[in-house]
């Protein structure tokens, strides 16, 4: 007997990148998913979640848009557990208040309001970010260990105009509080560069990351990542659900690194790639810190190889002609 059998859960957000895959996963564990998207007649967003093995049995959609409270009521109703991944994810904003922080703080809320309203639900995951812990301004070297007590400072945040990640951290804060209030377990996942095969057919954010080192730019930023692998991030929220103990937040970063290293390990897996060969400026490259992966290791992941990661990531990016080589 699989483990999900007889039980319902909701994803919201269930055409992005992390969602299709915790989708794809959950079907194949034997749960029923109520999944959210936001039109239901757009082929893009839909096919390739219809055609996942177990879709035509255990998957059912609904429209739900995240400004519009009660619009996940009917998705959320009669569920075990609730993974809230929807919300939007890019660096460069024109309207931040409306693209990035409207979306992630009032549709945390609204999908939190129709939890409230449900009486099976036994757990919501957050899909949160390292954008809500690690931007706080404390210096981070070699040896600082970054965990889950830490928290980014909203001020920090808006001063460096930092928006996604001021929406991660408000979204999050507000998460906390709010459930707290009203007696909701909820558990967090606050993973870093999310990399790794794309289900969907359209390039999403933390992807293009990746295609910008391959499309034949002549150099790379001088900056400092943490990367992880997009099936480990699925995984890691349905642990978070399945594991009665989890509780409170997970920091998933499989590797900090360089993106020099980053280059590097593309030019010893693609050797035929047209690859940045110098850095953008001539200053000296930022230090590596470190992650705490205590606490994921003991919800049972075991993070998969940058390396790995990188080359699935660019042969999907190949398979779905985003590059030609």
């Amino acid at each position: 007997m699989t483990i999900g059998a007889g039980q319902l859960v909701c994803v919201t957000g269930a055409s992005g990148f992390i969602a299709s895959w915790l989708v794809k996963f959950l079907l194949q564990r034997g749960y029923t998913v109520n999944a959210t998207v936001r039109d239901l007649s757009d082929s893009r967003k839909v096919d390739h979640l219809l055609n996942l093995d177990g879709a035509k049995e255990r998957l059912h959609l609904f429209k739900a848009n995240l400004l519009e409270e009660g619009s996940f009521d009917s998705a959320v109703e009669g569920c075990d557990a609730v993974f809230h991944t929807a919300s939007p994810f890019f660096l460069v904003s024109k309207d931040p208040q409306g693209e990035l922080l409207d979306p992630a703080l009032k549709g945390t809320m609204n999908v939190l309001k129709s939890c409230v309203k449900s009486r099976t639900l036994k757990r919501v995951v957050l899909t949160s970010s390292i954008a809500a812990v690690a931007y706080n301004g404390k210096p981070q070297t070699p040896d600082v260990v970054v965990d889950e007590t830490w928290f980014s400072d909203a001020e920090f945040c808006r001063r460096n105009g930092k928006w996604y990640n001021l929406s991660k951290t408000l979204a999050e804060e507000a998460a906390w509080k709010f459930a707290k209030e009203n007696s909701i377990d909820l558990v967090t996942i606050n993973p870093a560069m999310v990399i790794g095969p794309l289900l969907q057919p359209e390039l999403n954010t933390s992807a293009a990351a990746v295609l910008n080192f391959v499309n034949g730019s002549e150099t790379f930023r001088n900056v400092i990542s943490g990367w992880v692998d997009v099936k480990d991030v699925a995984n890691a929220h349905i642990l978070a659900f399945e594991n009665h103990s989890a509780n409170g937040r997970y920091c998933l970063v499989g590797r900090v690194t360089h993106n020099s290293v980053i280059v590097k390990m593309l030019r010893d897996l693609f050797p035929t790639l047209q690859l940045p060969q110098k850095c953008a400026d001539e200053k000296l490259y930022a230090p590596i810190y470190q992650v705490s992966k205590k606490k994921t290791k003991n919800l049972g992941i075991k993070f998969t190889p940058l390396e790995v990661s990188l080359k699935e990531t660019v042969e999907s990016l190949k398979e779905k002609k985003f590059i030609k080589f």
